[in-house]
C-alpha cells in the first residue's frame, strides 16, 4: 500500500487541530439551504453555455460543401476540441482553488464567445483547428464536469450523487437541446449565423455566472449542505499547476485510476465522439434530414435528465461499480443493433433506441465520481479531471477515426460495431474496480 493517503474534505475539516468547532456566523435562517440555489445557478449556467457543445456535429456537411475539406480534417478540428476539454479539466479544477469557481468560469465563457465568433471569417482549414480546436477547446474544458464536481465537492456533503446527477444532465442535456434550433439555422441561414447564436449565447452567460454563482458555502455564511459543522474557507491553493501534476503523479500509481480512466475513455468515445458527432451524418446518408437527425440527438438530451438523475439516485444507494457495469453492457448492446436501425425516416425501433440510448447517455458519471471520491478524497475533483481527460481523448479518437472509416468505407458501420464492443469491455473493467479498504478509511482519519 502506498504511503500516501487521500482524505476527504470532511476529514480534513473534522481532523483540525482547534478544540472548539467553528460555528457559522449568526444570520437569517433559509428553509430551503442555500446550497440547491448554488446547485441551480450552475445547473441552468452549463445548461445555457452548452450551446457551443452542440455545433461540431452540424459543421461537417456545410464546411465539406463549402470548402472541400475532408470529414477527416474536419473531424481532426473536432478531435481538437474534444481532447482539450479533457485535458484542460484539471488544470481548470485546480485554478478554481486557486482563483475561485466566478472568475474561472466567466474567463472560459469569453473565450468561447471569441473563438466560436471568429470561425465566420476562417477560409482554411488551419483556422478552424485554431477557432473551434484551441480556443473553444481551451474554454469548454474549463467549464467541464470538473466544474460540476468542484461545486458538489464544496457546497455538498450529502446528497452528493443526486447533485452530481442533476448537474451531469446539465451538461450532457444542454448539449443536445439545442440541436434542432440550430440546425435549423444551419439548413436556412448558413452555418455562420448559426456559430454566432453560440458566440452570443455564451457571452449572455457570464454576467449570470458573474453575479450570482458563490465560490465557497462561507462566502454567504452556511455550512455545506447536510455538514454538521461549519466549514471556513480554504486560502488559495497556489501553484495550480504544480498540484494538478502532483495529484496524477500519485493516482497513476494505482490500478483504480487506470481502470477508471479507460472505463471513461470508452464512454467519451462511445457518446461524445461518436453519437454526438457523426449520428446526424450517418442519418443523412441513409436519407433522413438533417433537422430531423438533429430532433433525435434532442430527444436524447431530454431523456438523458431523467437517467442521469436516476442514476445520482442509485448510486447514493447502490454500489457504483455494478452500476457502471450495468450502464456499459447495455449501452453497448444497443450500438451493435444501430446500424440496423438507421434509415431516411423515423420508426419506432428508432425511438426505442432513442429513449433506451437517452437513458445511459451519461448515467457513468455519477458512480465514476463517486469512486474518484471514495478512493481520492480530498483530491478527487482533480483526479476526476484526468479521468475526464481520458474521456475526452477517447472522444477524439472516435471523432477522428469515425470521419475517417466514413470517408475509406463509405459508411459508418464498422465503428458503430467496434464501439459497442468497448463498451462490453469496459463493463468488465468496471467490475474488477476494488473497494476501499478498511486499512485506507483508518489512514484517511488518522
Amino acid at each position: 500500500m502506498r504511503g500516501h493517503a487521500y482524505r476527504s474534505l470532511d476529514d480534513v475539516t473534522q481532523t483540525r487541530p482547534a478544540a472548539v468547532p467553528v460555528q457559522a456566523p449568526p444570520g437569517r435562517r433559509h428553509r430551503v439551504h442555500r446550497a440547491w440555489f448554488v446547485a441551480a445557478v450552475t445547473f441552468v449556467t452549463i445548461t445555457g453555455a452548452a450551446a457551443f457543445r452542440s455545433l461540431p456535429g452540424l459543421l461537417l456537411d456545410p464546411l465539406h460543401q463549402e470548402f472541400g475539406w475532408s470529414r477527416g480534417t474536419i473531424g481532426a478540428a473536432v478531435s481538437v476540441n474534444l481532447a482539450l476539454y479533457g485535458l484542460t479539466a484539471p488544470f481548470a479544477a485546480a485554478l478554481m482553488d486557486r482563483f475561485g469557481i466566478r472568475r474561472v468560469v466567466a474567463a472560459a465563457l469569453t473565450v468561447i464567445a471569441i473563438g466560436s465568433g471568429l470561425t465566420v471569417w476562417m477560409t482554411a482549414a488551419w483556422q478552424l483547428l485554431l477557432c473551434w480546436g484551441l480556443l473553444v477547446g481551451l474554454g469548454t474544458g474549463s467549464m467541464a464536469l470538473a466544474f460540476a464536481a468542484t461545486v458538489t465537492n464544496r457546497w455538498f456533503t450529502e446528497r452528493r450523487g443526486l447533485v452530481s446527477g442533476i448537474l451531469t444532465a446539465a451538461s450532457a442535456s444542454g448539449q443536445l437541446v439545442f440541436l434542432p434550433l440550430l440546425s435549423w439555422i444551419v439548413e436556412r441561414h448558413d452555418w455562420r449565423p448559426a456559430a454566432v447564436t453560440v458566440a452570443l449565447a455564451a457571452f449572455a452567460v457570464v454576467p449570470f455566472v458573474w453575479l450570482l454563482l458563490r465560490d465557497h458555502p462561507a462566502d454567504v455564511g452556511v455550512a455545506p449542505y447536510g455538514a454538521r459543522e461549519f466549514v471556513p474557507k480554504p486560502a488559495p491553493v497556489p501553484g495550480a499547476a504544480r498540484r494538478t501534476l502532483g495529484v496524477l503523479s500519485s493516482s497513476v500509481r494505482t490500478g483504480t485510476f487506470w481502470l477508471l480512466a479507460g472505463t471513461f475513455a470508452i464512454c467519451g468515445a462511445s457518446t461524445n465522439g461518436l453519437v454526438q458527432t457523426h449520428f446526424v451524418p450517418a442519418e443523412h446518408d441513409h436519407g433522413m434530414p438533417v433537422t430531423t437527425a438533429a430532433s433525435l440527438l434532442a430527444v436524447i438530451g431530454v431523456f438523458d435528465v431523467v437517467g442521469t438523475i436516476a442514476s445520482g439516485w442509485f448510486t447514493d444507494r447502490f454500489e457504483p461499480r455494478r452500476l457502471l457495469a450495468v450502464y456499459y453492457a447495455l449501452r453497448g448492446l444497443s450500438l451493435l443493433f444501430l446500424p440496423m436501425l438507421l434509415g431516411p425516416a423515423v420508426h419506432p425501433p428508432m425511438l426505442f433506441f432513442i429513449v433506451f440510448y437517452g437513458l445511459d447517455w451519461v448515467a457513468t458519471v455519477p458512480p465514476t465520481l463517486a469512486l474518484c471520491r471514495e478512493q481520492f478524497g480530498e483530491d478527487s475533483a482533480i483526479v476526476f479531471g484526468w479521468v475526464l481527460a481520458a474521456h475526452q481523448i477517447g472522444a477524439a479518437l472516435v471523432a477522428y477515426l469515425g470521419g475517417a472509416a466514413r470517408d475509406v468505407f463509405g459508411s459508418y458501420d464498422v465503428v458503430w460495431y467496434a464501439s459497442g464492443t468497448l463498451c462490453a469491455a469496459a463493463a468488465l473493467m468496471a467490475l474488477v474496480i476494488r473497494r476501499g479498504t478498511p486499512a485506507v478509511h483508518a489512514l484517511a482519519v488518522s
